[in-house]
Parts: C-alpha cells; sequence; structure tokens
C-alpha cells in the first residue's frame, strides 16, 4: 500500500490499470473528459485544489464573472496576469501525448476539455471540444470585433496593459467563459452527443464539480456507457465509475496507450 498523501506508483495500482486497459480494448467509441488535472504537470495551476488551487487565493466571485469584467477589467487581467505566463510557456506532458497517440491509434473518438490552455492540440490532438473556451482569440463586447490573442496577451504579460479594442477602444476579452456567462452552445451540444454516443468515457484529471461538464460522465453511464475516472482525488462520481485509477495522469495514461498499440 502506498502511503496516504503520497502519490501511488504504476506497481501500486497495476491491478486498476488492467482493468482499465481491457476495458479500453474492448470499447469502440472512447470520449475522454479533461479538466485541470492533466495540465499541472505542465506548470500550470488547478483552481480547486487544497492549498495550492487559484481559488485558495482568489475569491472567483470577485474577478472571474462576466460582472465583474465589465465593471473592473483591471482586476480580471491582474489576477489572469500570472495564469497567462503559465500558459504561454506550458508544454503539453506525456499525459497530453499519450491521449494524441491513442487518438492518432484509433482508440479515441473525441476530447472534451475544461481547460483553456490549448494543450491537447499543441500534443496533436485533432477531435476536441473546449467546454470552457479558449486564449487563442480575444472578442470585444462592445462592438463584436474579434482578433487573435497572441500579441495581445504578449504585450499584456510584458507591460500589464489591458487589451483594447482597435475598432471602439474597449477593453477586450479572451475567449474564456467566466462565471455568468453561457457556454458555448454548439461545443456544449456536440459534447452531449459524444457522450450520448460512447461506450466508454475516460475521465482524466478533474474535479467533475463545475457542470455541465460535471455531467457528462453521468449522462454517458445512464446511455450504458462504461466509466473509467484516472485522478488523483475523489470525485462526486466515483461511485458510477467502472474502475477508478488513483494515480499520476503523466504516468498511467502513457502506461495505457503504450499498451492499447
Amino acid at each position: 500500500m502506498f502511503r496516504r498523501g503520497s502519490r501511488p506508483s504504476i506497481k501500486d495500482i497495476q491491478g486498476d490499470l488492467e482493468r482499465a486497459l481491457a476495458l479500453l480494448k474492448e470499447a469502440r467509441r472512447v470520449v475522454v473528459l479533461t479538466g485541470a488535472g492533466i495540465s499541472t504537470p505542465s506548470g500550470i495551476p488547478d483552481f480547486r485544489s487544497d492549498a495550492t488551487g487559484l481559488w485558495s487565493f482568489t475569491n472567483p466571485m470577485e474577478v472571474a464573472t462576466i460582472w465583474a469584467f465589465r465593471d473592473y477589467p483591471q482586476r480580471f487581467y491582474q489576477w489572469l496576469q500570472p495564469l497567462a505566463k503559465d500558459i504561454i510557456k506550458a508544454r503539453p506532458n506525456p499525459a497530453h501525448h499519450a491521449l494524441a497517440e491513442m487518438e492518432r491509434q484509433g482508440v479515441v473518438n473525441t476530447i472534451i476539455t475544461q481547460n483553456i490552455d490549448g494543450l491537447h492540440q499543441a500534443a496533436g490532438s485533432q477531435h476536441v471540444l473546449e467546454i470552457h473556451g479558449h486564449l487563442r482569440e480575444m472578442h470585444c463586447l462592445t462592438c463584436g470585433w474579434e482578433e487573435a490573442s497572441q500579441p495581445y496577451l504578449e504585450a499584456f504579460i510584458r507591460s500589464g496593459d489591458m487589451p483594447i479594442c482597435p475598432q471602439c477602444g474597449s477593453v477586450m476579452k479572451p475567449k474564456v467563459v467566466l462565471f455568468g456567462e453561457a457556454l458555448p452552445h454548439e461545443v456544449v451540444v456536440a459534447s452531449q452527443e459524444a457522450a450520448l454516443h460512447s461506450d466508454l468515457m475516460l475521465v482524466v484529471g478533474s474535479s467533475l464539480e463545475v457542470m455541465p461538464a460535471a455531467d457528462l460522465p453521468a449522462l454517458a453511464v445512464r446511455s450504458g456507457s462504461k466509466l473509467i475516472i484516472a485522478n488523483l482525488g475523489m470525485t462526486p462520481l466515483d461511485h458510477l465509475a467502472d474502475v477508478l485509477v488513483r494515480g499520476d495522469v503523466a504516468q498511467t495514461l502513457p502506461w495505457l496507450a503504450k499498451r492499447m498499440a
């Protein structure tokens, strides 16, 4: 047994991995749901971990709602600056590469991600649904202007200057979904369709606490899908899982991908 609070090794969870591998080999339509935990090995902090999560230091209602952005955009950008730095310098880790490899193998059909970092695409994944948006583009809430975000974010990180719309002069917002905003309708519908038509859902690095993404595994199970949850911590849907893999996803996913080849 591994010590409480320590990260189990592959040897510690060998039996769980073997059961997960057997389910993956039987499946014909695998849908993956990823959360912040897949990107923490790339140096991007998650939101909800005790003592280290971003919401341990900041009240999200003060900086990450659409109302806070409209009234005090400088607060949002002050909060975003260190996270944007981490995302810009981050590179895909072995877990991202493992999922991309399983897609190339024809094992994984769709990746639904709660992350805004674009690391799945950087690793080579092609079929990615970004349910909480992304940082690739800026959007002006006043006039609707849209533009690639890279030059704005790089200038913002260097100088702290907020991105200003070249058309109307308002502060632009990255195309990330803030609290109080509607999720992108087409992405939500596509994610629900993917869950409904899966025969195996693999959850990777998600606390399964944020709706509606958190309901997708339950939707899949109600439709007859098997469920694997690969996460270091417990989730509210653990009781629905056929297999729980309590390991470092940067180790467990490559282990599975290698044996699916």
